[in-house]
């Protein structure tokens, strides 16, 4: 049976490696998005702010993501929901033996039941401009991209752009 929970300090190994082994799958893919660093690096500090949530089934891990009531780039969009109440969904990852199979869905929907459990209205996200299957899922689940957009300088040689999408939580 699937269950979403906080992750725990004894979850930080085997989810750091997921998030590890989903960066490398998508760089093999070429998508220059995540690495070795980013986003297993952050594991441990969203654990302690008890904001990283994991589905397991059967002790298994199957993706994890973290919910915030804000985001530093938050007023870089024009979101179309302005005057309502928002949670953020940040680092959604599926694990690889997962991927395609519905789980990045059923982490989505459990992300909008505990952003609306949360008081949330709407959950937002951002996703980099290149990060096409991302955006395609995010459409594909009824989330719409906003205007506007905040650029990131990873290094001299790469920027990332990246947009903002939203969701109503009450009509999911």
């Amino acid at each position: 049976m699937m269950q979403i929970q906080l992750a725990q300090c004894s979850d930080l190994p085997r989810i750091k490696e997921m998030y590890i082994q989903v960066a490398a799958a998508m760089m093999r893919s070429g998508l220059a998005v995540w690495d070795e660093v980013y986003p297993a690096e952050f594991v441990a500090e969203d654990i302690a702010q008890k904001r990283l949530y994991v589905l397991t089934e059967d002790k298994h891990l199957l993706a994890g993501f973290v919910l915030c009531r804000t985001h530093a780039h938050a007023v870089a969009v024009t979101w179309q929901h302005d005057d309502k109440r928002a949670c953020y969904m940040d680092r959604l990852a599926v694990s690889v033996p997962c991927a395609r199979k519905g789980i990045g869905t059923i982490a989505l929907h459990y992300a909008l039941s505990l952003a609306k459990m949360q008081g949330a209205q709407v959950l937002r996200l951002f996703v980099a401009d290149t990060n096409l299957p991302a955006i395609a899922f995010y459409k594909k689940n009824g989330l719409s991209q906003c205007l506007g957009s905040y650029e990131e300088k990873i290094d001299d040689t790469l920027t990332l752009r990246f947009y903002g999408f939203e969701i109503s939580v009450l009509e999911s």
